[in-house]
C-alpha cells in the first residue's frame, strides 16, 4: 500500500501522464461515463498515412442514467477511437489535412479549440459532434452521432494519456511537415565523379582554396585593342 502511495505522489510531483492502456482505449468507467463495449483491431483507419500502417481500437461509454434505466439513445453514448501507427511520421500533418478537407465539405463546421486543456480539432456535422487530435504515434477521436457536444471529462481523460501535438493555428497556417518534406538519403547528393568532382562551396578553407572570380562581360575593348596614349598619333593603328 505504501509503495502505491509513493508512486502516486511521484507521478503528481513530476507532472507525468497516465500510461497508455494495453489495448489503447480505457476499458473502465470514466467518472459518470460507464464503459460498455470494446472493438479492435480495425484496419480501416480514418487518418490514412502512406508508408505508415495504422490500427484502430475503439471503446463505447454510456451515461450512468442510461445504464440505470436501460433506455439508451444516441445522445447517451460517447465513442472513442484511438489509432496507433508504426512511427510518428506524418501523423500530425495527415490529421490536419483530414480536418481541412472536412471543413470544405458542406454541412461540417471545423474549428480549433482547447477542451479541458487539450488542444484539439472540433468537427460538427448534421446530428454529430467529434473532437480529434494527434499525439506522436496516435490519433484520438472522441464523440458520437446524435450529439451536439463532446463531454470534456472524456477528452481530459484521454488527453492525459495521449498529450496533444496539434500546433496552434493549424487550420489556417502552413501544413505541419511530413515525411515527404524530408530529403531521402542520397537524393540530393550527386554521385561522386573523380574526373569532375563537385566543389563544396559551403564548407571550404579560404586560406587553402581560391575560388575563381566570375568574369563579367562588358562592351569595353580588350586591352590590346585600346590605343596607347603615349604612342605617336601618326603611328596608331587605324580603326577597322
Amino acid at each position: 500500500m505504501r509503495s502505491v502511495l509513493v508512486a502516486l505522489v511521484l507521478l503528481v510531483a513530476c507532472g507525468g501522464h497516465k500510461p497508455v492502456p494495453k489495448r489503447l482505449v480505457v476499458e473502465g468507467d470514466l467518472g459518470s461515463w460507464k464503459y460498455r463495449r470494446f472493438q479492435g483491431p480495425l484496419l480501416d483507419v480514418e487518418v490514412w498515412i502512406e508508408g505508415n500502417k495504422g490500427e484502430a481500437y475503439s471503446a463505447s461509454y454510456i451515461t450512468s442514467d442510461a445504464e440505470k434505466t436501460g433506455h439508451i439513445e444516441d445522445k447517451d453514448v460517447v465513442n472513442v477511437t484511438v489509432t496507433s501507427y508504426e512511427k510518428p511520421d506524418g501523423v500530425v500533418r495527415e490529421t490536419v489535412k483530414l480536418a481541412r478537407r472536412l471543413a470544405q465539405e458542406k454541412g461540417y463546421q471545423v474549428d480549433e479549440e482547447k477542451i479541458s486543456g487539450v488542444r484539439a480539432l472540433t468537427i460538427k456535422g448534421p446530428a454529430e459532434s467529434w473532437v480529434m487530435w494527434p499525439s506522436k504515434r496516435h490519433v484520438v477521436k472522441v464523440g458520437g452521432q446524435g450529439r451536439t457536444s463532446v463531454p470534456g471529462s472524456v477528452v481530459e481523460s484521454y488527453g492525459d494519456r495521449y498529450p496533444s501535438k496539434l500546433p496552434g493555428g493549424s487550420l489556417e497556417g502552413p501544413l505541419p511537415p511530413g515525411p515527404e518534406d524530408k530529403p531521402k538519403k542520397g537524393e540530393d547528393k550527386p554521385k561522386y565523379d573523380p574526373n569532375a568532382p563537385t566543389p563544396n562551396i559551403d564548407n571550404y578553407d579560404p586560406k587553402k582554396v581560391k575560388i575563381p572570380e566570375k568574369k563579367v562581360e562588358t562592351d569595353d575593348p580588350a586591352p590590346e585593342d585600346k590605343p596607347d596614349p603615349k604612342a605617336d598619333p601618326k603611328k596608331r593603328p587605324k580603326k577597322k
